[in-house]
């Protein structure tokens, strides 16, 4: 069965809430974490409308972006005709393998798609097969461990789960009008840690965000807590 593109019914309320920049914490975060990408060769899976393909492309890179979303490709081809930065768009399975030749990309990356992917172990071993020997991978997602603060505010596991209770779920009332439409998976960092391994993706950096201001602002008296967490690893043998 061909996976669902959730995004697919929610593509104009996805690119108005999640506009187009890259300044955010997270993304500027995953942005570091890629270093200096003139000359490379990239990918960047769960792609969405183009936000981080883009930038890494005004930083010189080569960039091709796959997203499952028919929708959402749509509209990163059409910003790229507007400002052609030579970004090549794909509709595509993040978990194909068979996409692109071996050893076709010195980098990938991917912002915030990682949850929204069903099939982790197939992707990885798809972004395995992808880089070069040495390339490097980075993804960003909402940490594991957040717990959520109100009911306005969902954490990352669903109600009454608790944090080892894996799976896809949709919060029902949540701030993030994003999630309650298309839903979330739900990992334990373990689970994420050892299924990078197994696909000979070793972990390089961790990166753990502050809470951003607004959020803080908008919860009075709560102490910070882990909301986002970025990854890179680097592909052996």
């Amino acid at each position: 069965m061909a996976p669902t593109a959730r995004y697919d019914e929610v593509a104009d309320f996805y690119v108005r809430d999640m506009g187009g920049g890259t300044d955010d914490p997270v993304t500027a975060s995953l942005l570091d974490l890629c270093g200096d990408v003139t000359g490379l060769r990239l990918l960047d899976v769960a792609c969405g409308q183009g936000r981080v393909t883009r930038e890494l492309a005004r930083r010189g890179a080569s960039v091709t972006g796959a997203d499952l979303s028919a929708e959402l490709v749509a509209r990163a081809r059409a910003a790229e005709e507007v400002d052609r930065l030579g970004v090549e768009y794909l509709v595509a399975d993040a978990g194909d393998g068979d996409l692109f030749a071996p050893g076709s990309f010195d980098g990938v990356t991917c912002n915030h798609g990682i949850c929204d992917i069903d099939d982790l172990d197939g992707t990885l071993r798809a972004v395995r097969a992808a880089l070069k020997p040495g390339g490097f991978f980075v993804m960003s997602l909402l940490h594991p461990c957040f717990p959520g603060w109100t009911e306005d505010v969902a954490g990352s596991w669903p109600p009454g789960g608790g944090y080892f209770s894996e799976g896809w779920w949709q919060p029902r009332a949540a701030r993030s009008l994003l999630r309650q439409r298309v839903g979330a998976n739900h990992r334990m960092i373990s689970t994420y840690l050892n299924t990078l391994a197994r696909h000979d993706l070793l972990t390089d950096t961790v990166a753990e965000p502050r809470t951003p201001a607004d959020w803080l602002a908008g919860n009075p008296g709560m102490d910070p807590v882990p909301t986002f967490l970025l990854i890179r690893c680097i592909r052996r043998g």
